[in-house]
């Protein structure tokens, strides 16, 4: 959940299981698919390895990733673009890159055509251009790098990183769709029976507990939800079709953390007033007053949040203490940003 079907971080709610596309139909690879991973893990090795340079890379990337988000206002699909490449972890299965995870593999039409991936193609978009820049960092490396600086920009805390990722090499290696989370029922095609049991069922699959689960949900102080994309919301793109928050031109204060005018595109409907600002404002819950009520966001994995007894106490700690979440949300997304990836050199690169 924290992600998907909903948000800018918004995902398509599935309404049946889909099934496996047929390339990836067999679990065992075969033997071209293997040595273009060991080619490319050797390629990302040997990168690695001088690790000053990658380093010096990471860090240059950085600061051009923070220019561009200073500029076009894109925190919200950079962090959803992060979280939906590794959101497809499943600890059930050991091998890579058969588990999913932070690979790379988004960046592939097969799993950019995913339901849930709706309007990433526009993040790829803009990360294109470093990946091009940086030829020596992983497309997997620039995709969390690029969530965790959309964070930190907007004021959310430091997230502890680390680089060296390997990228999967071919569409043949996408993870199958349904891994992500849903945003409304019927869950998982009518496979969980409720709100919470499908949070729990997806999240505890990349190995979370409802701690980091309610965590990861805070995400969604940034970023919008478009008719378009995601389907849970009748609020699309354009000034015409957004919220008083989200139209662009609005009377109201700026969503920038800094205050400054800046929207990127207008449209959709928001989970807070200051979607471009990284607080815990999501679990103050601005949608209850009254002034709020047909302009602020709320689902029904939102509500399970703060009405389920397993998530609520984490939901009201949060809401009381921002220190305590960022905390919490630091630690999830770090871990979030690992599940699945492969390293070289295998301790990664801290940067």
């Amino acid at each position: 959940r924290v992600s998907p079907n909903r948000r800018e971080f918004a995902s398509r709610s599935s309404r049946s299981r889909p099934s496996r596309p047929r390339l990836t139909e067999s679990r065992a690879m075969s033997a071209a698919a293997r040595r273009r991973v060991t080619d490319l893990s050797s390629q990302v090795t040997s990168g690695a390895t001088d690790v000053e340079a990658y380093k010096a890379d990471i860090k240059a990337c950085r600061r051009d990733l923070r220019r561009l988000i200073d500029t076009v206002n894109c925190h919200p699909i950079l962090v959803r673009l992060a979280w939906h490449d590794a959101g497809t972890f499943d600890q059930r299965t050991r091998a890579w890159p058969e588990c999913g995870g932070a690979n790379g593999s988004i960046r592939f039409d097969v799993e950019m055509g995913h339901g849930a991936n709706a309007g990433l193609k526009k993040a790829l978009g803009y990360l294109s251009p470093l990946k091009q820049k940086y030829p020596r960092l992983s497309w997997a490396d620039i995709i969390q790098l690029g969530g965790a600086t959309a964070v930190e920009a907007a004021g959310g805390p430091v997230i502890p990183m680390r680089y060296g990722r390997c990228d999967v090499s071919g569409p043949e290696q996408c993870p199958r769709e349904g891994n992500l989370p849903d945003a409304e029922p019927p869950f998982h095609g009518g496979d969980h029976k409720d709100a919470p049991s499908h949070l729990r069922a997806v999240f505890n699959r990349m190995g979370f507990g409802d701690e980091e689960i309610v965590a990861l949900s805070g995400a969604h102080t940034l970023g919008r939800a478009f008719n378009e994309r995601s389907g849970t919301t009748t609020k699309g793109i354009g000034a015409k079709n957004g919220t008083k928050y989200t139209g662009g031109g609005c009377p109201f204060a700026p969503p920038r953390l800094d205050g400054k005018e800046g929207f990127g595109m207008p449209g959709g409907a928001s989970w807070t007033r200051r979607w471009l600002t990284f607080d815990n404002s999501y679990f103050k819950r601005e949608y209850v007053s009254e002034q709020n009520k047909e302009d602020l966001l709320w689902l029904s994995t939102d509500e399970a949040l703060h009405t389920d007894p397993g998530f609520k106490p984490f939901f009201d700690q949060f809401a009381n203490d921002e220190g305590l979440f960022f905390e919490r949300f630091a630690a999830a997304f770090a871990k979030l940003s690992e599940r699945g990836a492969r390293f070289a050199p295998s301790g990664g690169v801290e940067a």
